[in-house]
């Protein structure tokens, strides 16, 4: 299995993001071989969870289908476990701190590291609030991703570059997941200001739903995130594997196209 940091080597790197049990587990596990196959280089897999505050509608209804299948974080990681030798992009768990508190932080760190999970990130748990279950994913190994906003004041941003590893999930505006907008200024302001602070790779998400779009984020930044849209794209099709390959393989493979293979520029942040 690759590394998060080897994910970002060399080339921009294609995150995809799908809701682990949306419709099932059987078509999760599916849908992440077939997404490893045509060439996403990190699978975010979410954490269904009933009160998702950062997710919009898409991301929601996709929790909601997944809870009403029976989804557990047990259940996902137990799926994770069985794909660990399956898959070679590294996989990314996204989920809300409830969902840990109920499993158990240092269960769900050790868990989490024996399914084969490179990195966490739990949008509801401010940074200078996250440094024990940090702790608890550091010492095995799983990286704990953070996120930055295009308001991130300065102070705070670098107190988050300072913290984080793996890579930095870059929200590209204001508001919650799938929705179109723009950050105030360019993409290239944007992720410059914050490359400013650290040299970790910088992922770029939120309202990337097309080609078009992700080939401009990815002018910016070192990766792209693209997950309503995939949801939005694979949903009718519920658990048709012919179908799901069917509509998955072209929008990835343009998606691929998209994002290019350039090489990313890595620029010593700025120390004051």
């Amino acid at each position: 299995m690759k590394t998060l940091s080897s994910a970002f080597e060399g080339k921009k790197a294609l995150v995809t993001y799908i809701s682990a049990g949306d419709p099932d587990l059987e078509t999760t596990a599916f849908l992440l071989k077939l997404l490893d196959t045509e060439g996403a280089d990190v699978l975010e897999v979410g954490i269904p969870f009933s009160d998702p505050l950062a997710d919009g509608p898409v991301i929601q209804q996709a929790a909601q289908r997944a809870l009403a299948g029976g989804a557990t974080l047990k259940k996902i990681l137990g799926m994770l476990k069985d794909l660990r030798d399956e898959i070679s992009a590294p996989r990314v768990l996204m989920g809300y701190m409830n969902s840990v508190l109920a499993y158990g932080p240092e269960k769900f760190a050790a868990d989490a590291a024996g399914a084969g999970v490179s990195g966490v990130i739990i949008p509801d748990l401010p940074f200078h609030q996250g440094e024990h279950l940090a702790s608890l994913l550091r010492e095995r190994g799983v990286d704990f991703i953070l996120m930055v906003t295009p308001n991130t004041p300065a102070e705070r941003l670098k107190g988050i570059a300072e913290r984080a590893s793996g890579f930095l999930y870059c929200v590209s505006r204001l508001g919650v997941t799938g929705e179109s907008g723009t950050t105030g200024g360019s993409p290239k302001e944007y992720i410059d200001r914050i490359r400013s602070h650290t040299s970790l790779p910088l992922a770029l998400g939120f309202g990337v739903g097309s080609p078009e779009k992700a080939a401009l984020a990815a002018e910016a930044a070192d990766g792209v995130v693209v997950g309503s849209a995939l949801i939005s794209l694979l949903e009718p099709c519920g658990s048709d594997r012919e179908l799901l390959r069917s509509k998955a393989v072209p929008f990835l493979r343009s998606l691929r196209e998209a994002v290019g293979q350039k090489r990313r520029q890595t620029v010593p942040p700025e120390r004051s």
